[in-house]
């Protein structure tokens, strides 16, 4: 989806089991699309949600983050 930005680069901390990836979504992307996209991404990527941020101009923030483990995985796909 090309209204879909991504905020900042994925964030990987050494002493955390988690990489993070920041997402912002634009207030004309719906609940359903933004969690049919948001799915995908869990299911084919290994990321989960961590946490979504709604700000009064209806965009949300949206932060995914997946184990950092030792077999490679893919990247976001926006």
């Amino acid at each position: 989806m090309e209204d879909w930005c991504l905020v900042g680069t994925r964030v990987q901390y050494l002493l955390m089991d988690y990489e993070y990836a920041p997402l912002r979504l634009p207030s004309n992307v719906d609940r359903l699309t933004a969690t049919a996209q948001l799915t995908i991404q869990a299911e084919f990527g290994g990321w989960e949600l961590a946490r979504v941020r709604l700000y009064p101009d209806g965009t949300r923030q949206v932060v995914l983050r997946r184990r950092v483990g030792s077999e490679s995985q893919p990247g976001l796909s926006i």
